[in-house]
């Protein structure tokens, strides 16, 4: 049989394709799951928006199985699908064959950031991304500034004009969701231990965040003030970092590591029963610490015994029981929508114990929205990185979310508030958007919301 020129200079050409290297690249038996049914691709955010097979889950998992068989390279034809992903797991909860596409899209992003020479302008974006948002005290250098931008008229007026929308998309979509600078966002006042009021029940760590603490510091205010008030001792270890969630879910491998490491430490002596989190991203990385730390032989199984502590907080309440009594929010039944953050929903797996939390406030009517399960385009930095895919999904998600008539938006995400928060100001609506443990500790302590 002869072998022409063209086919010798094909297979030549294949074997210098750059593809995966060997550490852990997508692993082939978890892509062989796929019988490519297709019913991944009615809830993912991407194929909705795109409409391109390749931006899909099932898409995505040939060009993984293409690429570590060195038929097609890793390269800016294949990774822009890879990037258009948000990462939501609609698709692991969609799939009737159990495919593990969260295991396959994590080795397939740190195998693109090691493998794949990115842009000037992108690598640029993303070392201003992962220097800020995964580092509280670089973010609370930048509160001032931020203050005095926002003090000036600077965000009204980029916003009015569109001018940075014309410069970098990028720059315009971080800074579209830049929400108010207060004083309380340089607050820092929670003390390392506070203690449980009446019967103590557990001692439980709580994890701050960082765009939480600083941007979101009333909702683990009163997170702390509803876990006291069930008879749990609080634990605020002040030398926890970030979680890893957003290097993690792009692949920042050395990053994520070395947080994860940080937070283990951090809550090593403590002798917490449980480790509580508010914000759905973040839950989900660290019950992902085993797998994140599973290569490291000294945080192995501290990464095991850690994650199997985590509990999300609405997830701990619903298990444990509210002891606290709870009084109604309003004079009148209050119609409230319950936002399902995709990491709570797909990844965590939870979704009945906010709604169950929430039911229990009296005159609490809850309401649901249209295609609750798909994601509103946030993502973590989803919407800075991918502003065109994250805009499209964000009027969607409002437009349900108006469309049940709701007093009143639950989000237990800080990510998903800002980005929902964004779209309602920019279709003119004002509806209030609360954490579920803001409410809970409203009816505890017998505040009232205004009507």
């Amino acid at each position: 049989m002869q072998v022409s020129e063209n086919s010798v200079n094909n297979t030549a050409s294949l074997k210098n394709l750059k593809g995966f290297d060997a550490n852990h690249p997508p692993d082939p038996k978890l892509i062989d799951t796929c019988v490519h049914c297709g019913f991944c691709l009615a809830t993912c955010p991407s194929y909705r928006v795109i409409g391109k097979e390749m931006d899909s889950p099932r898409g995505r998992i040939y060009l993984m199985d293409a690429i570590n068989k060195g038929e097609i390279a890793l390269n800016t034809a294949s990774v822009q699908h890879f990037d258009s992903c948000l990462g939501c797991l609609a698709c692991v909860t969609t799939c009737p064959s159990g495919v593990q596409y969260d295991k396959l899209i994590s080795a397939t992003r740190h195998q693109v950031e090691r493998n794949y020479p990115r842009s000037l302008s992108d690598r640029l974006i993303r070392k201003l991304i992962f220097s800020l948002f995964p580092n509280p005290d670089a973010l609370r250098i930048l509160l001032v500034p931020l203050l005095v931008y926002q003090k000036l008229g600077f965000s009204k007026f980029f916003r009015a004009t569109g001018l940075l929308k014309n410069i970098s998309p990028r720059l315009a979509a971080m800074e579209s969701i830049l929400p108010k600078i207060t004083l309380k966002s340089f607050q820092d006042n929670l003390p390392d231990v506070i203690p449980a009021q009446g019967k103590k029940r557990y001692r439980v760590g709580v994890i701050l965040g960082c765009v939480q603490r600083l941007f979101f510091s009333p909702v683990n205010e009163a997170t702390v003030r509803v876990l006291t008030a069930n008879g749990c001792e609080v634990v605020i270890p002040k030398s926890q970092g970030c979680c890893a969630a957003l290097p993690e879910h792009q692949g920042q491998t050395e990053q994520a590591k070395a947080l994860a490491r940080q937070m283990i430490d951090s809550f090593a002596k403590t002798g917490v029963d449980f480790v509580i989190i508010n914000a759905a991203g973040c839950g989900h990385t660290l019950k992902e610490y085993g797998h994140i730390l599973e290569d490291d032989p000294e945080y192995r199984e501290k990464a095991k015994e850690f994650a199997a502590k985590v509990r999300d907080a609405q997830e701990f309440l619903a298990t444990v029981g509210l002891t606290a009594k709870l009084s109604p929010l309003t004079e009148k039944p209050l119609s409230l929508v319950y936002q399902d953050a995709c990491h709570l929903l797909h990844g965590q797996k939870i979704s009945v114990q906010p709604r169950q939390l929430l039911q229990q406030i009296p005159r609490v009517k809850l309401k649901e929205p249209l295609d609750a399960a798909i994601c509103c385009g946030s993502a973590g930095v989803y919407n800075l990185l991918q502003p065109e895919v994250a805009e499209e999904l964000g009027k969607q998600k409002v437009r349900n979310l108006l469309n049940t008539g709701a007093d009143l938006i639950a989000s237990p995400n800080p990510g998903c508030t800002l980005q929902i928060s964004k779209h309602l100001s920019l279709q003119g609506k004002e509806i209030p958007i609360m954490h579920p443990m803001e409410l809970l500790d409203y009816s505890i302590r017998g505040i009232k919301l205004q009507q």
